[in-house]
This record gives structure tokens, C-alpha cells and sequence, in this order.
């Protein structure tokens, strides 16, 4: 690969002749020139700017001198491999399209000559990117970042660095690449160690000093989803859904990201306390996800009668209202509702369903219950975000909200009731600490249902 570089200070560029860069132009795999704009003016001040057409601040670098520049280092370049779309000319701007990881690869791959067109002052007359690229030529107009630098050459550095490490031979081991931040993984780099052990009372995570390479490994991975969900949530939104593993994805959803049943990315979620704007949403919700929990047998008329009288837009309206009726809602990033807990409060320390079959005498975490008793009345998540990690989330939150409400009693308890064909939702239960201590009927419509029930502490870990 060829670069050549145009500037009015040609000699900013001798640091690209250390490291591997340097060694790189020695061994063959890159060459790079770099070229004194002035050199293709003709007048004795050797003038490349001129003030802005219609006024204002600062000076313009005039296109004659530009393009008499671009033209000369394309034509030297021209024969020795630049093809259609094999050239290209790079111009640093803080107005351009920041410059990626991806940016970078395809004119690695793609391109034999770059040409790197270093502004100054205000800019490059326009006229000059839209004539190469009218011609031909691939133009990137690129920017290292939100901010302003005095020229363009720090970033035309940049894109020499970016580009060539990528090329083949130039680094040591090509695996890197893929771990690396803004790799192929589309993730920032996990953290790095190495020797001493010890150092200033912190220490090499153990994980890594274990041999065991798989749970090394594992380790890296979520430290690196940890990171890049910290520091860049753009690249998580980015990250192909079908290359994370169930690992992966149970990580992600620990860091409030969830892929839905068919998604082809990570979408951030959030719970958060329902609001009366959100009475609509979740008296549709709750149509749509209590049918799934009902067992076979219950008729259509039973569960649409229970819909119409419990999960109406009337009923949601009143929790939402009451406060001792906690309602706490799951939200995608569209701010869609996806899943809902709903949990009565009782007053005092007194008991919440108690004519639903509540397990009053029910050990609570293995000692008596010092408390209220709450009842998890309602708690389903969307079809197709079920499976996804989107439970765990509302309950934490869930969980946190009670314990709150309920922070003056040494031993509270929640309970709740679910079918005893359900196994899936029993299932789900256990998993979020919930132990069976009993069964009861439960009425839908006009038919009577066995429901396990489950309690647990409101204790948070």
C-alpha cells in the first residue's frame, strides 16, 4: 500500500518512520511520502489560502493549489496497481464522518493508494473533494472526534496507524486484531495484566493466574461486555445477536441489554415505576401475556372474562393510583412496556390476599415471618422477550422497591400463586427465590384452578 501525504509541514510526518510503522516501510509492506503543499505554488510567497467567499472568519485553502497537489501524487501513483476503486483520497475535517474500526478495514482491504489531503485554517475549499469524487475517486472526508485541532495531521497519522496495522505482516499475531478494542468482536478490550502478581496492594484477578483458559476466557468476555456497555452502549446496540452465546446474552441482560426471541441485536431495557400515562399499555400487556399462563383447560370465556374484569384499563388505572399497589414496569428502548410486576401492599404489618389462599403460617427463609405479608398479584413478561433475561430485571427492581417499602420489619414475606400446570412459571420462581409452601384454588371466570404457592423474603442480597 502506498501513502502519500500533502501539508504544508511536510516534516511533522518523520515520526512515521519508528515502531512498526517504520518497520513496515523497511520490509516492503507500505511505503509512505509525504509532500510540501507549497511546492505546487507559483507565486513568491508561496500563497495556498485566500479569505471565504461571502466574508467571514479565517482563510480557505484555494482548490488551484489542491488539486495541481492531488493531481501530481495520483499520476506518480498511477501503474503501479491503482485500479477502479483502489485510490483514495483522505481529507481530515472535523466536519467529517467519524473514523472507524470499519472505515479503516475496508481500505485496508480494498485500497493500493491513499492519498491524505492535510487542511489548515478553515478548511479545504469544498470544490475539491466534490471533483475527485465526481471523478472517480473515493473521497473520505473524516474526523477523529468531536473536537478541533489546528490541522489535519495528527489524524492523517492517525489513519496511517489505523490502516496500516492492518495490513497483512504487519502484526505479529493477526488474533489480536480480533480481541482488540473495535476489533471483530465489535466490543472495547477486556482489562490487561501482567507480572508483578502484587502491585501496590492490588492483585492479578485469580481467574487468570488459574490455567484454566476457558474460564480465562469467559472472564475476558464479559469484562469486555462490561466495558463497551459502560463506556460505548452504541457498539452493544451494534452487536450481531447471532453471534452471542447464551453466556453472552445472560451477561448482557445483567447489564440491562436483552435480545427478544428473533433479534437480530441487544436492546437496552429499564424498570421502573409505572406511571398513570402507562395505565393504556399495561391493561394491553396484560391481555396479551395472561392467555399464555392459563392452563389448557380453562375455556376462552373464563380467561376473557377474567381479562375484562381483573386486567382492564379501569383496574390498571386504580393500581397505578393507589400506592400501596406497587406496579413496577419493564421498557425497551422504544419505550414499549414488555413486562410488569404488580404487588399489594397490605397496611401495617398486616396481610396482603388473605381471602386468595395467602400462606399466613409459612416459614419465610427458614425462620418466622416478622412482618406484612405481600402478594405478587401479577408478574409476566412479552412473548417474545420471555427467556431473554428480562425477568431477572423486574424482579431486582421489584424486590429493591418492597424491601424499601418495607425496611422497618425484621422478616416480611411475599407470596404469590401460579398454576400447578405451569411448570415453566414455577420454574421461573425458583429461580428468583421463591420456595412452595402450600397450594390454593383460584378462581378464572366461572372455573376453579389449583395453584402452587410460592414465598420468599423480601431480604435483599
Amino acid at each position: 500500500m502506498r501513502f502519500d501525504i500533502i501539508s504544508v509541514f511536510p516534516e511533522f510526518f518523520s515520526v512515521l518512520d519508528l515502531s512498526l510503522i517504520g518497520k513496515a516501510q523497511e520490509r516492503g509492506i507500505l511505503s509512505i511520502d509525504s509532500h510540501d503543499l507549497r511546492d505546487w505554488t507559483d507565486d513568491p510567497h508561496r500563497t495556498v489560502d485566500d479569505s471565504p467567499a461571502g466574508g467571514g472568519a479565517g482563510m480557505v485553502m484555494r482548490p488551484d493549489i489542491w488539486g495541481k497537489a492531488i493531481d501530481t501524487v495520483l499520476s506518480d501513483g498511477a501503474g503501479a496497481g491503482d485500479e477502479a476503486g483502489s485510490v483514495v483520497v483522505a481529507i481530515p475535517t472535523p466536519s467529517g464522518t467519524p473514523l472507524t474500526q470499519r472505515t479503516c478495514e475496508r481500505i485496508a482491504s480494498d485500497a493500493h493508494h491513499v492519498v491524505i489531503a492535510c487542511g489548515r485554517y478553515e478548511g479545504i475549499d469544498a470544490r475539491v473533494a466534490q471533483h475527485y469524487a465526481a471523478n472517480g475517486v473515493q473521497v473520505i472526508e473524516y474526523s477523529l472526534g468531536d473536537y478541533v485541532l489546528n490541522g489535519g495531521e495528527v489524524a492523517a497519522v492517525a489513519l496511517v496507524e489505523a490502516v496500516g496495522r492492518l495490513l497483512p505482516g504487519m502484526v505479529g499475531n493477526p488474533e489480536s486484531l480480533v480481541e482488540e478494542s473495535h476489533g471483530a468482536a465489535g466490543l472495547l478490550e477486556y482489562p490487561v495484566y501482567t507480572r508483578p502478581v502484587s502491585w501496590r496492594e492490588a492483585d492479578i484477578p485469580a481467574v487468570l493466574l488459574s490455567g484454566n483458559h476457558g474460564a480465562a476466557a469467559r472472564w475476558r468476555k464479559d469484562r469486555a461486555l462490561e466495558k463497551t456497555a459502560a463506556r460505548r452502549p452504541d457498539m452493544v446496540a451494534k452487536l450481531d445477536a447471532t453471534a452471542l452465546d447464551k453466556k453472552d446474552k445472560a451477561t448482557l441482560a445483567s447489564l440491562g441489554y436483552l435480545v427478544p426471541r428473533g433479534g437480530t441485536r441487544p436492546v437496552p431495557v429499564r424498570a421502573r415505576e409505572a406511571t398513570p400515562r402507562d395505565a393504556l399499555a399495561l391493561s394491553e400487556l396484560a391481555a396479551r401475556t395472561f392467555p399464555d399462563a392459563a392452563p389448557a383447560y380453562l375455556t376462552d370465556e373464563s380467561i376473557q372474562s377474567f381479562i375484562q374484569q381483573e386486567l382492564s384499563l379501569a383496574r390498571f388505572q386504580k393500581y397505578v393510583a393507589n400506592d400501596r399497589d406497587r406496579v413496577i414496569v419493564l421498557e425497551a428502548d422504544s419505550k414499549d412496556l414488555v413486562g410488569y410486576a404488580l404487588t399489594i401492599v397490605p397496611e401495617a404489618d398486616g396481610i396482603a390476599g388473605l381471602d386468595e389462599g395467602a400462606p399466613v403460617d409459612a416459614l419465610i427463609d427458614g425462620a418466622e415471618r416478622s412482618g406484612p405479608l405481600l402478594e405478587l398479584s401479577k408478574f409476566y413478561i412479552d412473548r417474545q422477550w420471555r427467556g431473554s433475561g428480562g425477568a431477572r430485571i423486574l424482579w431486582d427492581f421489584t424486590l429493591a422497591d418492597l424491601a424499601s417499602t418495607c425496611d422497618k420489619w425484621a422478616n416480611p414475606g411475599i407470596f404469590l400463586g401460579t398454576n400447578a400446570a405451569n411448570r415453566r412459571a414455577r420454574h421461573a420462581y425458583r429461580k428468583l427465590g421463591f420456595e412452595e409452601v402450600g397450594t390454593r384454588q383460584f378462581t378464572v371466570g366461572e372455573q376453579d384452578n389449583r395453584d402452587v404457592v410460592f414465598a420468599r423474603g423480601l431480604r435483599v442480597p
